[in-house]
């Protein structure tokens, strides 16, 4: 199949697991449960279905004859009459009940619906599993000072722990936005073709309370407890939206953590994994660019793009429904599963094998830290008697010339020497070193990583350890 485009995403990212979900073979496989669970329904109603058709259609229900399904699409262009014919040609006895008062959306709809569903319980038992790698890290190192950055450029220090918390917190705020939405999810239920239940209220001689009966029997066979209470063809696309603003916020927070890798692997301060036969550059073979935290960059572009999608659906579903959405959400939704998909793959993979290298992090904070501390220094030396106007500019003075040594001549930063030469403050440099403990500077950095995981990260990893233990693969 090399002559033959095939999506990167399928080759070469995603899971096996979320590629099945998106598969052929689940999505007209739902669609046959859910004509077993309608005609179950209607029976159980009173219509004339029988047994015999109902166990008939469930002999058939797992052996779609695919063949058959593609020539009626070919003669009819329509997919789901298609498969309606392929599956009476199998289930002869129960041909004329398949499909009984529904709309084409009764199986696309309520299928795509129980599709997303399960991926996003996917999705969440992988952001978990990343919520719990990258939280370790945090507690491992929530005492290592390290030196902050505002725009790129050195700010006070916090902690290699700290920074870490932030990205779990983003993954926090991302789950329980994914637990609403799978908390709002409802299938569409049995609501006929513009959402009204005629054909139903017809099958049932007007027999409202049969009707809602339809309804709630289908969506509870279907392993689901409502259905949207109104509907017009289709289930509300605002849905879709919501769906794929989680896999957005996903993708959003995976970008940042995986941009802060790439700005510390310049630093040299922490690096991905690197696995000794990889290879960082064609040309350059000392290279060891940050090449799965450049591709989760790539990927999660894709996705936060990809929002405007649905956002248009559901915008333009004119009146009752147009089918302008149907091939754009054939793409736009699995897509964005396979992408988050292969994200966390990718997140978690790097999450796990994060090489903090602890000497640079000091090198970084020793050239910049007597700068920072020069306030405690003059503290320090008023105390001692001197005068603190007199004393603050000759710590400007310092500064100035310790600044240009570092920029202009390439040297080391030497304001510590040259404040403990001068008498005037009174200080040694071992005393001044003793205040640039950087333990000193990072203020409550390291209790608000601990607060902060026994408060929320912990019942989280509490609530769904049975999922915890996933085993990131990075494909290629």
């Amino acid at each position: 199949m090399n002559d033959i485009y095939e999506t990167p995403l399928n080759s070469r990212y995603a899971s096996d697991e979320m590629k099945r979900l998106f598969s052929n073979d689940t999505r007209f496989k739902l669609w046959r449960k859910l004509w077993i669970a309608l005609a179950e329904a209607q029976k159980e109603l009173g219509l004339d279905i029988t047994d015999e058709q109902i166990e008939e259609m469930k002999r058939y229900a797992e052996d779609i004859n695919y063949e058959v399904a593609r020539q009626k699409e070919k003669e009819l262009r329509h997919d789901v009459m298609a498969h309606i014919h392929a599956f009476g040609e199998q289930a002869k006895k129960a041909r004329p009940i398949i499909h009984l008062g529904a709309t084409s959306c009764f199986v696309t709809d309520n299928a795509d619906i129980i599709i997303m569903y399960e991926a996003l319980k996917l999705i969440r038992k992988k952001l978990v599993n990343c919520i719990k790698v990258l939280s370790d890290f945090a507690l491992k190192y929530k005492d290592m000072p390290t030196l902050g950055f505002t725009h790129f450029q050195p700010a006070q220090l916090t902690t290699v722990g700290k920074r870490a918390m932030l990205w779990v917190q983003d993954l926090v705020m991302d789950l329980e936005f994914l637990e609403y939405v799978l908390d709002h999810t409802y299938l569409r239920g049995v609501k006929g073709t513009t959402g009204t239940q005629a054909s139903f209220m017809a099958l049932f001689n007007g027999d409202e309370e049969k009707v809602k009966m339809l309804d709630k029997l289908v969506c509870k066979k279907m392993g689901f407890e409502k259905s949207f209470p109104l509907t017009s063809q289709t289930y509300p696309r605002k849905y879709d939206f919501l769906v794929l603003s989680v896999l957005a916020s996903i993708a959003q927070s995976s970008y940042k953590f995986a941009n802060d890798i790439r700005l510390l692997q310049h630093l040299k301060e922490i690096e991905e994994p690197f696995e000794k036969t990889q290879v960082g550059s064609s040309a350059m073979a000392y290279k060891r660019n940050p090449m799965r935290s450049e591709r989760i960059c790539a990927l999660a572009r894709y996705v936060m793009v990809n929002i405007q999608n649905p956002l248009f659906t559901a915008s333009v579903q004119w009146l009752e429904r147009t089918l302008d959405d149907s091939a754009n959400r054939r793409i736009s939704i699995p897509e964005a599963f396979l992408a988050v998909d292969s994200i966390l793959n990718l997140y978690h993979n790097v999450a796990s094998g994060l090489v903090v290298y602890e000497k640079m992090i000091e090198r970084h904070i020793q050239s910049e830290l007597p700068f920072m501390a020069t306030e405690n220094i003059l503290m320090e030396a008023v105390k001692r008697g001197g005068d603190r106007q007199d004393l603050h500019e000759r710590i400007r003075k310092y500064s100035m010339e310790a600044g240009r040594n570092v920029k202009e001549f390439g040297k080391e930063n030497n304001l510590i020497e040259l404040i403990s030469n001068d008498p005037s403050f009174k200080l040694s440099k071992e005393e001044i070193e003793a205040i640039l403990d950087p333990k000193k500077f990072v203020g409550r950095a390291p209790s608000q990583v601990q607060e902060y995981y026994d408060e929320y990260v912990k019942p989280i990893l509490e609530r769904y350890k049975d999922e915890l233990g996933f085993e990131s693969q990075v494909n290629l």
